[in-house]
């Protein structure tokens, strides 16, 4: 069974590839020259799975 921290790693890859997917299929390098980065639901889970991962799901602060 994979430990707390290991899950949270888990869906930051995911959400990394799918980031960078989205980014070729758009064939740019970041999100910011993006036309859709306001509101994109993909950039929005990156966001949410590198705080997670930083915070190992609690709020407050990072575990470094």
């Amino acid at each position: 069974m994979p430990d707390n921290n290991s899950i949270y790693e888990e869906k930051l890859d995911i959400a990394i590839s799918d980031l960078q997917g989205c980014q070729k299929e758009h064939n740019v390098e970041s999100c910011y020259v993006c036309e859709k980065c306001i509101g994109c639901e993909i950039r929005t889970k990156y966001i949410r799975s590198v705080y997670e991962s930083m915070s190992k799901g609690e709020t407050g602060g990072f575990d470094f």
